[in-house]
């Protein structure tokens, strides 16, 4: 249960995700101009996009082709009731192309293929570009093989790569639109000013949208979800996901909500006093810590897969949460009927369908406890009042909220804890003690050098190796760790952070100093893509 994008107080424009790296990146700067937008699988039905009633359909890159049998595809009928409901339609890179090949334009494989920075020219006045850019360069970023030579009926040339090819297009009276480059991303430094023009002055999209109004929703969501005799319990995990779902859902029921603390034996170093005397102390919040160390890491002991492992952590929550709901019916005469979640919307967004794939469930980037792991037969029902919301907006409401800010600027903290930064058995050997103890070095010293908040997220991870070395004078065969740390707006991409020498050198020597069993230490520089944050 989440707010309802057709009860949000302004025009939403809907992404169709035919999947580019980028999509997300489109739905963030929309939201940055103050406009709702939601990205939806390109594949979908035509009634789900339908009933959204978008004011502006954007069509996504992807890495396919139109060529393929195998190409997703908007559902027939899609641009007819465009038409019909004068929504405005563009397309992006692959989007563009989509749109011409279905609209009976020609699209084959570019003599030249252009991938990264490219200079385009636009060529005409249009309703993509204002009449002062007619003659005027721009860097854009281009990633495509295809491109498009002829087009549809009613649609004009309105700018074109130096290599000649078709960079934008337009058909004012269909309101079909297209950009063979990437607006959204910072390496085409003019986007934002195009998408901005294209949104106000020619789709008269209202800038109507602001986070307080997720707060106003939601809290009646949740009342009209939740029966005036009804009880909700929240798992609090410590993180600012639930931190801030629990203070929504507290605001809107008040001591109806019952909060659980579950620790797991997989929280970090002094994870469990710390965060138990912000939610007394600060956030006023009711809270309950049960200790189930023992009963998790029994259940997870020998076991390596990472998949199997947030499974098995998934399903054990779900048991304490039952249990604990047990427990409260016991007290209040009631069973409580909810569970309150932290889940975000690039959980949702990651956990769906790659576009084209033809499953109706994935292969998916993440598959932890918020989305992916909750038993069929749970018998409580969800309520997630941060479903469409990314991780600043979420900080966003809670500075809304009065959470306190040192809480709210806290690293995001996996659910599945360190079991997906311990690679292998979580259970072996003292695995555990050790990362906790390098992880408290390395966020202690990014503290103290004033880094905490330029990053996104920072931690360390155990690996399942060990390494020759000397210490005090001798032999040792001990543990390896890495440190990873990243800078992103969502954590739907993240660049690795670029510490100094200095910072480096004398991380590592305290990791090997003060933690025994460790003698070797190594940073993790991969980007998202290709990897994700979290080792796994």
């Amino acid at each position: 249960m989440a707010i309802d994008p057709k009860q949000v107080k302004s025009d939403l424009v809907l992404i169709l995700d035919f999947g580019s790296q980028y999509t997300h990146l489109i739905t963030r700067r929309i939201r940055s101009l103050s406009v709702f937008s939601l990205c939806l699988n390109g594949t979908s039905s035509l009634q789900s996009i339908t009933e959204l009633n978008p004011s502006l359909v954007i069509l996504s890159g992807g890495p396919h082709s139109v060529h393929t049998p195998d190409s997703p595809s908007f559902p027939d009928g899609f641009l007819q009731w465009a038409q019909s409901n004068a929504a405005p339609v563009l397309g992006i890179c692959y989007g563009l192309q989509l749109l011409v090949s279905r609209l009976g334009g020609e699209v084959r494989v570019g003599n030249t293929q252009e991938y990264g920075r490219m200079e385009i020219k636009v060529e005409n006045a249009s309703a993509l570009f204002p009449v002062e850019k007619v003659g005027h360069s721009q860097l854009v970023w281009m990633s495509h093989g295809d491109e498009a030579v002829t087009l549809p009926s009613g649609f004009n040339v309105v700018a074109r790569s130096q290599q000649g090819a078709v960079a934008a297009i337009q058909n004012p009276s269909a309101k079909f639109y297209g950009l063979q480059y990437h607006p959204e991303v910072t390496h085409t430094p003019e986007g934002m000013e195009t998408l901005k023009h294209f949104l106000f002055d020619v789709c008269g999209i209202s800038a109507g949208w602001k986070v307080e109004d997720v707060l106003e929703e939601e809290i009646k969501v949740i009342n009209n979800t939740v029966g005036p005799d009804e009880h909700v319990i929240c798992a609090l995990s410590g993180g600012v996901d639930s931190t801030v779902a629990a203070t929504i859902v507290h605001k809107a029921i008040g001591d109806r909500l019952h909060c659980v603390f579950v620790d797991n034996g997989l929280l970090r170093y002094k994870e469990q006093e710390r965060v138990m005397e912000t939610f007394k102390k600060d956030l006023h919040l009711p809270v309950e810590c049960v200790d189930a160390a023992d009963q998790f890491l029994t259940k997870l002991k020998g076991v390596t897969d990472p998949e199997v492992k947030r499974k098995i952590i998934g399903k054990e929550f779900i048991c304490i949460f039952d249990a604990f709901a047990q427990k409260l019916e016991k007290e209040l005469g009631s069973r409580p009927s909810y569970l309150v979640q932290g889940t975000l919307y690039p959980d949702v967004i990651e956990s769906c369908p790659p576009p084209g794939s033809g499953k109706t469930h994935s292969h998916t980037i993440k598959s932890h406890h918020n989305v992916g792991g909750l038993p069929k037969d749970m018998k409580l029902k969800l309520i997630e009042p941060l479903k469409l919301l990314f991780k600043d907006e979420v900080r966003q409401l809670g500075r809304i909220m009065d959470v306190p800010e040192g809480f709210l600027k806290r690293h995001p903290f996996p659910g599945p804890g360190l079991a997906v930064r311990v690679l292998g058995d979580v259970t072996e050997g003292n695995a555990l003690d050790v990362l906790r103890q390098v992880d408290e070095i390395f966020i202690q010293s990014i503290k103290d050098a004033g880094l905490y908040d330029v990053i996104w997220q920072a931690f360390a991870v155990f690996l399942p190796v060990r390494s020759v070395g000397v210490q005090g004078d001798q032999r040792t065969h001990s543990h390896v760790v890495a440190l990873r740390a990243v800078t992103s707006q969502d954590g739907m991409t993240a660049d690795w952070y670029y510490f100094e020498h200095k910072f480096l050198d004398d991380v590592s020597r305290k990791i090997c100093n003060g933690v025994r069993g460790v003698n070797r230490v190594v940073q993790d520089i991969t980007s998202k893509p290709p990897s994700t944050i979290e080792w796994e």
